[in-house]
């Protein structure tokens, strides 16, 4: 009996060593879909019912391959529920928000902690970076990296990701900085608003402050003369957008505005000037089509 129990036993681990080549070699079940990984993990409610609203779902179910990050239901109940509400009503607002957590291509946590950003499927960037161990996308900490998909990639966040908002236009830019009032009243005077509103303008910008250094008479002066004011807040404007990077290495140059006259620039102290005393108090505010640095004094063409 005994010799029996020890051939059964031979066979069966003969049989084990016969077969276990075979189901190693089968290949592993394959992964679920983002959507369906997510809805899987039960944590990601909020985000599947917006991504239905906001007509994605059949993209990240068939597309690919995405890499998403996802914020869970925790994430999304601390954003107030007014802007929730007011996402929802939006589809085309619902769907950049959304779009701002998913990047093309499959990144997994190996690749993303070593890049400082990334461009997202909404056009905008997100920025990078680790911290303490941690990686953070913007303000927002991945808890869980590398939940795979069978398209992609899931890191689980634990704040949802808002987009910044589209840059404006020049006037409009202006406009909503609420310091230069003064220069958009002149600008709608001169009839060159619609100019700036289009095409792409470098503009050094007086502040109301900057403004309220002229003597009122030439103010009045320029009031009531459209031509000569044009003239003047032209002598503000450069043809294409010139950020601070490339305005540092015009040191000692002049260069040309659309007034037809030239502003010398020039560098002290790290600081930049125009034709000497008027100085760059704020570089680079980007607008739509441009840039604005801010001055602390209006220019006024020799002639």
């Amino acid at each position: 009996m005994r010799k029996w129990t020890l051939m059964l036993a031979m066979l069966v681990v003969a049989a084990v060593a016969v077969l276990a080549p075979a189901a190693s070699a089968r290949p592993a079940a394959a992964e679920a879909d983002i959507v369906t990984t997510a809805v899987n993990a039960g944590q990601f409610k909020t985000l599947a019912s917006l991504l239905q609203a906001a007509g994605l779902v059949d993209t990240l179910k068939t597309g690919g391959p995405f890499t998403v990050f996802a914020p869970t239901d925790a994430a999304f109940a601390k954003v107030p529920k007014a802007t929730l509400d007011a996402l929802a009503a939006d589809p085309a607002k619902l769907k950049a928000v959304l779009l701002y957590h998913v990047v093309s291509g499959n990144v997994p946590a190996s690749e993303v902690v070593k890049i400082t950003s990334a461009k997202t499927l909404n056009g905008a960037n997100v920025a990078i970076k680790v911290e303490n161990g941690s990686v953070f996308v913007n303000s927002a900490k991945v808890t869980t990296p590398d939940v795979m998909a069978s398209n992609g990639t899931i890191h689980v966040i634990d704040t949802v990701l808002l987009p910044p908002a589209p840059a404006q236009n020049i006037v409009k830019t202006a406009i909503a900085a609420g310091q230069f009032k003064t220069l958009a009243s002149l600008l709608q005077k001169a009839g060159l608003v619609k100019t700036l509103q289009s095409g792409t303008w470098t503009v050094f910008a007086p502040t109301d402050a900057a403004f309220a250094k002229v003597p009122k008479a030439t103010l009045t002066k320029l009031g009531s003369n459209p031509a000569l004011l044009k003239k003047v807040l032209l002598y503000h404007v450069v043809k294409g957008g010139v950020p601070a990077s490339t305005v540092v290495t015009l040191n000692g140059k002049s260069v040309g505005t659309m007034s037809g006259s030239k502003v010398q620039i020039k560098i002290v102290g790290g600081n930049v000037f125009l034709n000497g005393l008027t100085k760059v108090t704020t570089a680079d505010v980007k607008a739509s089509n441009g840039y604005i640095h801010i001055i602390n004094k209006v220019l006024i063409p020799k002639a």
